[in-house]
């Protein structure tokens, strides 16, 4: 069974968004309400990943090395500056769209499996995944026209 894969898959990567989320509130302390927010989605993203464990061992061990190279690809550390921060929310934004199809298929898998206590749980975290995708692409929104326009001098 394959759904092992995809579990531990998602376990990693809900860690490395819980990371990130707090990697970026770090970065930019200038940005007053990137503090609460990360802090609060990043430890959303550590119960998600807490909560998938015993799943995990209901369905066995699982070693993908997928998330930490994508991690490491798409977020290196945060930059610095207005262009910094959207690219950062940018990173976040696909890191998070990453959980949100994982949880997505494990949902259909959970389906097919007929495991109502793992589809709750995709139920739950995929509609807070969802707010996550939701306030990240708000935040770029916001950021975009002073990264993107306005001149530094």
């Amino acid at each position: 069974m394959h759904l092992a894969h995809y579990l531990g898959l998602l376990h990693r990567s809900q860690n490395d968004l819980a990371d990130a989320f707090r990697a970026v509130r770090l970065g930019h302390p200038r940005e007053p309400d990137l503090y609460g927010v990360c802090e609060r989605l990043a430890a959303q993203c550590r119960d998600q990943a807490r909560r998938l464990e015993p799943f995990l061992r209901r369905y066995g061990p699982s070693a993908p090395d997928e998330p930490e190279r994508m991690h490491g690809t798409l977020f290196s550390g945060a930059r610095r500056g207005a262009l910094g921060l959207l690219r950062d929310l940018h990173d976040l934004y696909l890191l998070a769209t990453e959980c949100e199809v994982s949880w997505a298929l494990i949902g259909h898998a959970a389906k097919g499996a007929r495991d109502e206590e793992l589809l709750d749980l995709v139920r739950h975290c995929g509609q807070e995944t969802a707010v996550h995708l939701l306030w990240l692409r708000s935040r770029m929104r916001q950021a975009a026209p002073q990264a993107l326009v306005v001149r530094a001098w």
